[in-house]
């Protein structure tokens, strides 16, 4: 078991926190947060939403259990939220975003199988990058609720580039998803055949928050999903 105070450190990662900087482009660096468990299964290359960054407590939480279930965490900064600016930055660069944080997973873990992906638009991000140019070494792709379409703008103009994407993908959605509405994910992860795994989360909405009638707390949600995200990376051929 391995927790964010004290992740295996190397030469490579001689933060006792797990934290480093990797180049984008040559005047571009972003912030990276590597944890890995002792035993560690695979290494996921977790990417954070539009409005809150890789140490949102959120994210940390979802790193720390995952390392308990033997995935280590890449988790890194796009640039707009590395000079904690408001608006995202252009497709372009956060797609070269992903790559450069790929490659700083593979020199840092290079025994692990690697999956990436990440909360919304993070997940997404990657998505499109490995749609436009195969990830080098990424076995497959994990989207923690996928951003369909804007809230009450039900479309699925957004799921058009997975039909380029061919490495296996998993969807993890909730059913009260406001920017995934259920029967449009349904056919769009459809279309993509054997390619692509939808895993519902009943009564989540887009943070994976349930109503506290549903006798579940957000932790054993998030425990719930992760596990069964788990369970598809070791699962793959």
């Amino acid at each position: 078991m391995a927790r964010e105070e004290s992740p295996k450190v190397n030469a490579l990662n001689p933060d006792p926190k797990g934290l480093f900087s990797f180049e984008v482009h040559a005047d571009v660096r972003v912030s990276g947060r590597l944890l890995v468990p002792d035993g560690a299964r695979a290494l996921y290359v977790l990417a954070h939403g539009a409005g809150a960054g890789m140490d949102h407590p959120s994210m940390r939480a979802i790193a720390t259990d995952l390392a308990d279930l033997g995935v280590a965490t890449l988790r890194y900064q796009f640039p707009y939220m590395e000079q904690h600016k408001a608006r995202p930055d252009p497709p372009a660069l956060c797609h070269a975003t992903v790559r450069a944080a790929i490659a700083a997973g593979a020199q840092r873990a290079p025994q692990l199988p690697t999956f990436a992906g990440g909360r919304s638009f993070g997940g997404r991000m990657t998505s499109q990058a490995q749609a436009r140019r195969a990830l080098p070494g990424v076995r497959g792709l994990v989207f923690l609720a996928f951003p369909l379409h804007a809230a009450r703008q039900p479309s699925d103009e957004r799921a058009r580039h997975l039909a380029d994407v061919n490495i296996p993908m998993l969807f993890v959605q909730g059913t009260r998803d406001a920017l995934a509405e259920r029967t449009l994910i349904e056919n769009a992860v459809a279309r993509l055949g054997a390619r692509a795994t939808l895993a519902w989360v009943e009564n989540a909405d887009h943070s994976f928050h349930v109503p506290a009638r549903s006798g579940r707390s957000d932790g054993q949600v998030r425990r719930e999903l992760l596990a069964r995200a788990v369970g598809w990376m070791v699962g793959l051929p």
